[in-house]
Order: structure tokens, then C-alpha cells, then sequence
């Protein structure tokens, strides 16, 4: 519960006469969303596409007719998959200027390993934003209300408009996610959406697995060779209408920053302040109970993961910020880098 993709995908449920499995949705493989690089005209477009429709269902309403999009131009999708939603309510008690600070920690020995990195911002209040792949939203509330109408296609008061206006395929006005008027108590007071944000503001950080000489062997490589440059061990939280969340020390192993990762992990899509090449750093905590890795899923362990984060530019794309923590790890003993990857999985 609030992890990533299990180990057998529920997406291929779908299929049914009218809707086929993309090729990139695999039974063993990870849940992924899909993205548009470009439109038809060529312009960029970024936003998530609908795998499926309703078409070919036994409730399908009368005279409604959907047609499941194309992905056959493979070179236009990027793929995401999901991001674990634990300890979130931490992460958005910590203070704007903690995010601040941590990043300017360091900087003369984070600049001669080439990394830099920046906070994406909201663009009314400029303030930092700091979740999804691209930490492109602002709090629980905005990445829940999103996630309902550009993931499953529910409307509700953030998001209140059809992704979708064929005629005759919505038989339940906008907003399909709203108030429980004449329910019970706690149906009234909270919407979908608030109670989802709730649910993710209250899901506990996971816990650790046991200590051992490796794993603190691990630990001080990690440090060592600059991983935790932007995978920051320990962050503070600030003041909370919640004891559980207030003046809390936490473990997320991220700045919550966004960083050119290369062309390599380039999915070219840009939100907020964040281009085509740059990516949150992701929070490593229960990284040992995940199966896929990366934005899009793309690898299955450790040493994978690890070593896409190295690509050298390509004249569209700046090279990783992590070339040369890489290049430091690959430099280790065979020993201290099976300690570091014994590290990780036991976050």
C-alpha cells in the first residue's frame, strides 16, 4: 500500500474488444502512464493520454463511441510510472527554506562534481513545488485532484472538466468527485480527492531494515562518492496542525530538487521549471520494497538505475549531474559497491 508497480501488472485487465494492450503495458512489467512528446503539428504537448476508454464495456452508455488512441509512433511516448506515496505528508511539512538551504549546502563540492540543481517553483506564488517525477506539484491536495481526472479521468473541483466531451459517453455531470451532500458526517466534509490526500498525508515513512556492518559500510560509500549530494539522508520538518508531522526528522534520502539527468533519462517533457532532461530527485526511502526503477520503469535493479544516470551531452541535452558520482562508483571495490546497493535495499 502506497508503494509502486506490483509484480503482476493490473492494467492488462482492459483489454476487451474495443481496447488493445499497448505494447509497452507487459503482464510482468511496471503500471505506466503515457505521455506526448509532440502534437500532430509539431508543438509540445507533455500530457498524459489515455491508455483506455470505456468503449467495449458492459455499461458503456448507449450511442457513445470512443476510439482508443494510437501508440504507434513509438518515438513520441515517454512513459512514467508511479511515484510511492509514503511519508508524504512529511515531505510537504518541510519547510520552503529548509529545501533552500539544503540545496546551497555544499556548493563548492557539489560544483566540482558537476552537480547544480534547482527548485521547481509554483508559478502564481512562487513557492517550491515538490511532487512527481519533475516535482511539478505543489501539495497533496493538487497531485490528488490530478491524478484522478489525468489518470483515471475523474472529475472533481480542481480538475472539474471531461478530459474527454464526446457526446453521450459521461452520463454523470462534472464534477464526478465532489461532496457527499445528505451522506453521512464524514462523507459530507471531505470529497474524494481530500480524503486521497489525506490517505497519502498520513501514510507513514517506511521503515528502515535492520542495520549490519555491510549496510554501514554501504552508508558511508554512499556518502563518500557524493550520491548523497542530492539524495540528502535527513531533512526537519517545520510547524504542522498535526503533532505527528510538526518539528519532525526525516529520512527521504532527496533534495526534492530537480537536476539534468542527461540525455540518456531525457523524456523531453517539460513542466513548471523543469525542461526535458531534468528530474526530481527521488526520494530513496522504501527503494527496498520497490520492483521497477527510474521515471518510466525502465530498469529492474540497482546497477541499472545506477548506471543510466550517466549520459554525456548530445548538443540538445547538458550532460547528467551524476556523471562523476557514477564515475566514482564504478571506481570502487567490488565489495563497497555490492555494500552500497545492500544500503539501498534496506531503506
Amino acid at each position: 500500500m502506497g508503494g509502486t508497480s506490483p509484480a503482476s501488472n493490473p492494467l492488462v485487465v482492459f483489454a476487451n474488444s474495443r481496447n488493445q494492450i499497448p505494447a509497452f503495458i507487459q503482464a510482468n512489467g511496471p503500471v505506466r502512464e503515457v505521455r506526448f512528446i509532440r502534437k500532430p503539428d509539431g508543438t509540445p504537448d507533455g500530457g498524459v493520454h489515455a491508455l483506455f476508454t470505456i468503449a467495449g464495456r458492459a455499461d458503456t452508455p448507449t450511442g457513445c463511441n470512443l476510439v482508443q488512441e494510437s501508440f504507434s509512433n513509438t518515438a513520441n511516448l515517454s512513459f512514467r510510472i508511479p511515484t510511492p506515496t509514503f511519508g508524504l505528508g512529511l515531505i510537504e511539512a518541510i519547510p520552503d527554506t529548509t529545501l533552500v538551504q539544503n540545496l546551497a549546502n555544499n556548493a563548492t563540492g557539489k560544483a566540482a562534481l558537476g552537480i547544480t540543481g534547482r527548485l521547481n517553483r509554483n508559478g502564481n506564488d512562487g513557492t517550491i513545488t515538490r511532487f512527481g517525477w519533475k516535482a511539478q506539484n505543489k501539495s497533496l491536495l493538487m497531485f490528488s485532484g490530478e491524478a484522478y481526472n489525468v489518470e483515471m479521468g475523474v472529475t472533481n473541483f480542481l480538475f472539474n472538466t471531461e478530459r474527454d466531451e464526446t457526446p453521450n459517453c459521461s452520463p454523470v455531470p462534472p464534477v464526478n468527485s465532489s461532496f457527499n451532500v445528505g451522506g453521512f458526517v464524514d462523507q459530507d466534509a471531505f470529497d474524494d480527492i481530500t480524503g486521497f490526500a489525506n490517505f497519502m498525508r498520513f501514510l507513514a515513512a517506511p521503515t528502515p531494515g535492520p542495520s549490519s556492518n555491510t549496510v554501514v559500510q554501504g552508508s558511508n560509500q554512499f556518502v563518500n562518492i557524493g550520491c548523497a549530494n542530492c539524495h540528502t539522508a535527513t531533512l526537519q520538518t517545520g510547524a504542522s496542525n498535526f503533532a505527528a508531522l510538526a518539528n519532525q526528522t526525516v529520512h527521504p534520502y532527496s533534495d526534492f530538487a530537480i537536476h539534468h539527468m542527461g540525455p540518456g533519462l531525457a523524456d523531453q517533457v517539460s513542466q513548471g521549471l523543469a525542461g526535458g532532461d531534468e528530474f526530481r530527485t527521488a526520494p530513496l526511502w522504501g527503494l527496498g520494497q520497490r520492483l521497477f526503477f527510474l521515471h518510466d520503469g525502465r530498469a529492474t535493479n540497482l546497477l541499472q538505475a545506477i548506471a543510466a544516470h550517466s549520459s554525456a551531452a548530445n548538443g540538445t541535452f547538458a550532460a547528467s549531474e551524476a556523471n562523476a558520482v557514477v564515475t566514482r562508483f564504478n571506481a570502487l571495490t567490488v565489495s563497497d559497491r555490492q555494500a552500497i546497493l545492500t544500503f539501498l535495499r534496506s531503506l
